[in-house]
């Protein structure tokens, strides 16, 4: 099984997941989400088959989140406004997000993980 693991290097939480994925000796592919963000139709799929609502792929306590204002735009919009809007700005989107195709997990909870990709 082979994961993509979109995450940004300076954010701690990623950098933990990444040491989890390692310890684990799971193979990935890491994609510098701010450098190159999942496509609309990535986000899409990556938010149906997480079976998460689509606010938990925003990255509520960043900067750019604040910006924008987005907090109440989030609760106006449609999945597929807020998808295109995820897909602007990889600083927008919850960090890490490791996909095998199949499963999504976003963020990082260790527990997670383990019913996840080592199941």
């Amino acid at each position: 099984m082979s994961l993509t693991f979109y995450w940004y290097p300076k954010c701690g939480t990623c950098r933990k997941a990444k040491k989890w994925l390692d310890d684990h000796n799971l193979a990935y592919e890491a994609i510098h989400i701010a450098d190159n963000p999942p496509s609309v139709s990535d986000l899409k799929n990556l938010y149906e088959k997480s079976g998460l609502d689509i606010k938990k792929f925003f990255n509520t306590s960043g900067q750019k989140y604040r910006e924008l204002g987005l907090k109440d735009k989030v609760k106006s919009s449609t999945d597929d406004e807020l998808l295109h809007l995820l897909a602007t700005d990889g600083m927008l989107i919850k960090r890490p997000i490791v996909t095998d195709g199949e499963k999504v997990t976003v963020g990082f909870k260790e527990e997670d993980y383990e019913k996840t990709w080592l199941a």
